[in-house]
């Protein structure tokens, strides 16, 4: 299955304007003999349109050099990913390969064809020195075919970038606009087919004078989106996709225990025990991928002579097969009911949260107040969670050394969760508290990256530990992996100290 990333302006044109002198662009030498191709591409949706308005657009199509099944999620103005695969014997129906990678959107309605593009191209590609090609600019004639409804015909425009640099977009818009074109109406051929039958979804925005209500809103929505948007990533197996997945998944879990006050507690529970569960599923690849690049770079850093065996292979062959069963693990958990359930428990979380009798009562003049009381709250918890801690490195006399090390490893993760809450609560307040909430935010991301720092190591300790063993067992040499385990410690013990650095933490308000 093949990607790329799609840069490209649309324009829309009439039927006697003619093409400009293209060759004339910067850094073109010359526009190749024009080709021509008959495509057909027939679009699947939701009696909802809901991959339509989500911007996204899956087709089946034929003709030209790349017939097959594509899919495209937007990333930016004028950019969308695409994703493909060959047409094989479906016609009717969608490949499962792509039916999950937009189940985020569609959950398990049914997809259909709902749009039909016929289209007469005639490309034109823009070359510059040594034969590179810059960019294409394809002459469409569209005829749009809707059941129920007269064919739509249309003439447009547009400019792809091959091996070019987006200046050659910039520099081409002035002079196909002097030829008579004008910027696409939509986003795409399927979104002008389709027209008003696709419903709006506008964004939903924080009002000028919001209420802590509205304030958890909009940090809920970006999580979701978020969410929906870092799903198709997981499926594809993309760097960091898990990793900001579960974040999202955190920051809002977060959010439903801060904003308590104004959010019902059975409800936001509920949501948050889906949201932990769902974040547990997928922590198997987060956590394999976090060790791998930890263990990869600590064995490359040391020196050759005191690397016995093969160590980097041994610690990636471990970690390749533990990756690979979790990402099994997580590709089924998107695919279970209770995932596209929560899903839809999101969705309205979004669209109207359930609120706690004292919600009704707000007035936006009250917010910051209410806002520094909730980051206070939070303050205070992590405050109680570094005395837990004290009293742990303490002891007492009666305990074991070891059983101190576990009571200390306890309350030590725990301060951790208490900066994650007290960081993502400081994110969330920043648009009524501005740069003292975002100072607060930052000063409690050190501490959990701090403790994070340490977490790791006791995850990799164990690991090298497991692997000396069995190195052992197998009669070979785990020389190596005692010395990575003696690092792994040390790297610790630093971690601990340098939180010294960071606590105490002010309260700014």
């Amino acid at each position: 299955m093949g990607e790329q990333l799609e840069i490209e302006t649309k324009y829309d044109v009439g039927e006697r304007i003619a093409l400009p002198a293209l060759h004339e662009l910067p850094g073109v030498v010359r526009v190749a003999q024009p080709e021509q191709h008959d495509l057909e591409a027939v679009y699947f949706d939701t009696e909802a349109y809901d991959l339509a308005a989500a911007g996204i657009t899956l087709r089946r199509r034929t003709g030209g050099d790349d017939a097959g099944w594509h899919v495209k999620f937007p990333v930016a103005t004028g950019e969308r990913l695409e994703v493909r695969r060959p047409l094989g014997r479906a016609v009717r129906s969608v490949p499962i390969e792509l039916v999950r990678m937009v189940r985020v959107h569609v959950r398990d309605r049914a997809l259909a064809p709902v749009v039909t593009l016929r289209t007469h191209r005639v490309v034109h590609r823009l070359v510059g020195a040594d034969d590179a090609v810059l960019a294409e600019l394809s002459d469409d004639q569209v005829t749009a075919e809707i059941a129920g409804a007269e064919p739509d015909v249309w003439r447009e425009w547009e400019l792809e970038l091959v091996d070019g640099e987006r200046e050659l977009l910039a520099a081409a818009e002035p002079v196909l606009r002097k030829a008579g074109a004008e910027p696409a109406a939509g986003p795409s051929k399927l979104a002008r087919a389709l027209g008003d039958r696709v419903p709006v979804r506008a964004a939903w925005e924080l009002p000028e004078k919001p209420t802590a209500v509205d304030v958890f809103r909009a940090y809920a929505a970006e999580q979701v989106a978020a969410i929906h948007r870092r799903d198709p990533e997981v499926r594809r197996d993309r760097p960091e996709g898990v990793h900001k997945l579960r974040v999202a998944t955190r920051r809002l879990r977060s959010a439903l225990a801060t904003y308590r006050p104004v959010i019902d507690r059975v409800e936001g529970d509920r949501i948050r025990a889906e949201l932990k569960w769902l974040a547990g599923e997928l922590g198997g690849m987060r956590d394999t991928e976090v060790i791998r690049d930890r263990l990869a770079a600590s064995v490359a850093a040391e020196p050759v002579e005191l690397v016995m065996g093969r160590v980097a292979g041994a610690i990636d062959d471990h970690l390749r097969a533990t990756y690979k069963a979790a990402h099994k693990v997580a590709l089924e958990t998107l695919e279970t009911e209770r995932y596209l359930r929560l899903l839809d428990d999101l969705d309205a979380l979004v669209a109207d949260p359930p609120l706690t009798e004292a919600a009704a009562d707000l007035k936006p003049k009250k917010t910051p107040d209410l806002v520094v009381s909730l980051l206070k709250h939070d303050w205070k918890r992590i405050r109680r969670a570094v005395d837990r801690m004290r009293a742990a490195e303490l002891g007492a006399n009666e305990q074991s050394a070891q059983s101190v090390a576990d009571a200390v490893e306890v309350e030590r993760h725990e301060v951790r969760k208490a900066a994650k809450r007290l960081r993502y609560a400081g994110e969330s307040a920043a648009v009524v508290l501005g740069d003292k909430a975002t100072a607060l935010a930052a000063s409690a991301e050190q501490i959990q990256e701090v403790l994070g720092s340490y977490q790791d190591t006791v995850v990799a300790r164990e690991l090298l530990r497991q692997l000396a063993v069995q190195v052992h067992l197998d009669g070979g040499n785990a020389f190596t992996l005692g010395r990575l385990h003696a690092l792994e410690q040390v790297a610790g013990e630093e971690a601990v100290r340098a939180f010294e650095g960071v606590w105490p933490l002010d309260f700014p308000f």
